[in-house]
């Protein structure tokens, strides 16, 4: 009897464990097309980074008037945002796999029974069908899905995702084709060919192999770009041994050669060479 008393207590207690570590209302999933993550809980404070429409997180705490402080599931950056562009989902959904994503530049979806026009690269969590139910909000989507993993890498597919960010504004913290950054077009173009990358350019250079002198860079490799202290400030894909497609001041291509980035309408160059990385 008290065997049997104490795997009850066991099991309950298990229970009430993870109930408290995945509470259902601390899941939640972005509802908007794009939406800012912020250093401190004000519109007036620096963008860190953003979320994509249907890319869930974790609430970690409150700052009052709207503001939370969240934790994006996909690479697990934190910021803070506010909770109005949000909604509440199971735990049990939270941690199903994305496999779908949209390609298009604008791609249409009906929410709640309205209209949206969601981003290149929006996460498609879920979907049975064209359909999904995120809490309590439905989500339509009648465009074809894009599935990375179930599709080799190629030379032709790095540049046929890394082009459609082309002329796409700089904005810092940006992860959008309405304005990125270096290390989230290289981030966002990665997980389109099906490959995880960190957010920061800084963690992105710890990943991978680095190339040999021996080597010579192919489509798809990273280059890292080092400031006058050593530290890592930038980075972008390698479209042969010798071009780059990069966000400085909007997503171009440009020259690279043994020094860094050779600027082709200015001919100076802009950032030095760092390290150049293999991932596939």
């Amino acid at each position: 009897m008290v065997f049997i008393i104490g795997i009850c207590l066991f099991l309950i207690s298990g229970t009430l464990f993870k109930h408290l570590l995945y509470d259902p209302m601390d899941h939640k999933i972005c509802v908007v097309p794009v939406m800012p993550m912020r250093a401190t809980p004000s519109h007036k404070s620096e963008m860190v980074s953003q979320l994509l429409f249907g890319e869930c997180v974790v609430e970690l705490e409150s700052g009052g008037e709207g503001w939370i402080k969240i934790q994006n599931q996909y690479d697990h950056y934190e910021g803070w945002v506010t909770k109005n562009q949000l909604t509440d989902i199971e735990d049990e959904f939270y941690y199903e796999i994305t496999e779908e994503y949209t390609t298009e530049i604008l791609s249409p979806v009906d929410v709640s029974g309205r209209l949206m026009n969601i981003p290149l690269g929006s996460f498609l969590k879920g979907m049975r069908h064209g359909e999904m139910k995120w809490g309590k909000v439905p989500v339509v989507f009648k465009g074809i899905p894009w599935k990375p993993d179930h599709i080799p890498v190629t030379e032709k597919l790095v540049k046929q995702f890394a082009f459609k960010y082309l002329n796409t504004p700089y904005l810092w913290g940006g992860r959008s084709v309405f304005g990125i950054d270096c290390s989230g077009f290289t981030q966002s173009v990665f997980r389109l060919i099906g490959k995880v990358l960190p957010r920061d350019a800084s963690v992105q250079a710890r990943c991978g192999d680095e190339l040999t002198p021996k080597q010579k860079p192919h489509c798809g490799d990273l280059a890292f770009f080092k400031d006058k202290a050593g530290k890592i400030v930038h980075t972008g894909i390698m479209l042969n041994d010798f071009e780059i497609i990069h966000s400085a001041g909007k997503v171009r291509v440009d020259k690279l050669d043994d020094y860094g980035i050779l600027n082709t309408d200015t001919n100076e160059h802009t950032h030095q060479l760092a390290v150049i990385r293999r991932f596939f």
